[in-house]
């Protein structure tokens, strides 16, 4: 397993802006896929956006598309984005990211069991 360190949560107002990171200290995100997911009071978990390792090839749920953005950062290969636009109050959850590595078959659009590794995560609230 890897470890994850997720930051950049907080209180915004609808219609700001926040960008969580997803931090691994000790390991190298090349060829991993890396994949946010949410959870809201009292619902499901939710898979929000994925990066693959293969070939940075991005996922967005409906939900977030058009609002969100992720990245990576390639140079350091430590670090991964989630850049979150426009926020709603019904983006208000924690948020996790989670890895996975991918050697041929793709990771990301995968169940969350999939993921091996997976941040404390962190909380982001949306509200006036």
């Amino acid at each position: 397993q890897v470890e994850l360190v997720e930051s950049g949560g907080g209180l915004v107002q609808p219609g700001g802006s926040l960008t969580l990171s997803c931090i691994a200290p000790t390991f190298t995100l090349a060829n991993y896929a890396v994949g946010w997911f949410r959870q809201a009071a009292g619902k499901e978990r939710e898979a929000i956006s994925c990066i693959s390792g293969l070939d940075d090839t991005t996922f967005y749920s409906d939900s977030v598309k058009g609002r969100f953005t992720i990245s990576r950062d390639n140079e350091k290969e430590k670090i991964a984005y989630l850049q979150m636009d426009n926020l709603k109050p019904e983006d208000t959850a924690i948020y996790y990211c989670a890895t996975e590595f991918e050697a041929v078959t793709r990771v990301c659009g995968s169940p969350a069991a999939t993921f091996s590794s997976w941040g404390q995560g962190t909380q982001v609230t949306v509200s006036e």
